[in-house]
């Protein structure tokens, strides 16, 4: 009796350790600046950004993913794809992709198959609610994680520390990262580009959360591929850029500049490849977009509903089974956006137009000035955390000191 007594405490207080180990892992990957986050301040100026300012149509458009999980080797590989890189860029460029870059989770994946087309990108964090981003353009994976980043100030905080290393930040499925509030988008700046609609909401307005409060980025759709072997997982969202080439040097100008568009398409077929292939060879585009003096223009390869979508998620304005729309800056219009809903399914994102002031910004008006620190709030949040982990630390010592 008194041996199976001991089984029990030991294993009493190996659990009790386990949790508090796990307990100052979380202490421990949560130390973050405090922000005093400015007031949400809807885009202002006497001029207009138009995204489509360099749009080339000799050009034309390019497919592109940007957010594309492969097979990967190593000593602690994260496979949360079955198929190694030359076989996904296989499948994508067989429905019609002209440019892939591949974003694994903490690792920089080289091009299979030509180095000059090699673009740095990787998802960035490993943590529970899966606040994740594309970091483009690092020498470098940044490792460092908050495992539960609840606050503002946390999310903040690792954006500008990524900032840092990389030349752009894309902020991944908003939609679906855990905690993701209103406030948590009005408060949060230092990215370029959001990823827009899974499925999950097609409207993106948590995209109009962030630039009602003067956040401005542009708009990606991505697959977030895994199971290329899926046909309803892949070649279902995309982009299609006015890039000359899928060298990262231009992509790099184009992605933040503007000048793309997102895209979401059907599975078409459900299952039978054949289908899914006719269907992707012959989808609706964008002809010509742009901006002549305080107008919107834009100019499809086919018919559409086509919506105006502005402050606070507002619809300025809505044609029905047209080809075409013009839409003229109102004086209490902040920016506009437009989004086009295809009979077939087929639905297009235009990055947004937005009011500025061009002397202040050069290029486009992202929100990149660093939020302020809150000092006091800062050392008494870390101070806290460090007391707690010794605490747990103790607790564990006292566990086993006998």
């Amino acid at each position: 009796m008194k041996l199976i007594l001991k089984i029990l405490s030991l294993i009493g207080k190996v659990t009790a350790a386990a949790a508090l180990l796990f307990v100052m892992v979380v202490l421990g990957t949560s130390v973050s600046a405090i922000y005093d986050f400015r007031e949400p301040k809807p885009f202002e100026g006497k001029d207009i950004y138009n995204p489509y300012a360099s749009f080339d149509s000799s050009i034309g458009w390019k497919r592109a993913l940007f957010h594309c999980h492969t097979r990967v080797e190593g000593p602690f590989p994260l496979n949360e794809c079955p198929s190694w890189p030359d076989a996904v860029q296989d499948t994508l460029f067989g429905l019609g992709y002209d440019i892939v870059t591949f974003s694994n989770h903490n690792e920089i994946t080289a091009n299979p198959t030509d180095p000059e087309l090699q673009v740095n990108v990787y998802e960035q964090g490993y943590n529970i609610f899966k606040y994740h981003k594309l970091v483009f353009g690092s020498e470098k994976v940044i490792h460092y994680d908050n495992l539960l980043p609840w606050m503002a100030s946390q999310r903040q905080f690792e954006m500008q520390y990524l900032d840092r290393s990389s030349d752009f930040i894309q902020l991944n499925h908003p939609y679906r990262t855990n905690f993701t509030s209103r406030h948590i988008m009005e408060c949060l700046s230092g990215y370029e580009i959001t990823e827009l609609d899974t499925g999950i909401s097609w409207e993106n307005e948590y995209w109009d959360w962030a630039l009602s409060a003067g956040h401005y980025s542009f708009g990606l759709a991505n697959d977030d591929l895994h199971h290329p072997e899926r046909s309803w997982c892949v070649g279902v969202r995309c982009n299609f850029v006015n890039s000359p080439s899928g060298r990262y040097e231009d992509l790099r100008k184009t992605l933040t500049e503007g000048c793309f568009y997102a895209m979401r398409v059907p599975d078409y077929g459900n299952g039978d490849w054949d289908a899914k292939h006719e269907g992707n060879r012959n989808l609706p585009y964008i002809e010509d977009i742009g901006l002549r003096d305080s107008t919107i223009y834009i100019k499809l390869s086919a018919p559409a509903d086509i919506r105006v979508t502005g402050q606070d998620h507002a619809r300025l304005a809505f044609v029905s089974a047209s080809d075409s729309l013009e839409y003229s800056f109102q004086p209490e219009d902040h920016y506009a956006r437009l989004t086009a809903f295809f009979p077939g399914g087929e639905v297009i994102y235009t990055n947004p137009f937005a009011r500025y002031d061009s002397s202040d910004c050069d290029g486009a008006p992202f929100d990149k000035a660093p939020q302020k620190v809150n000092l006091l709030l800062t050392i008494l949040y870390n101070l806290a955390l460090a007391l707690l982990f010794a605490g747990a630390a103790l607790l564990i010592y006292r566990l086993f000191k006998k």
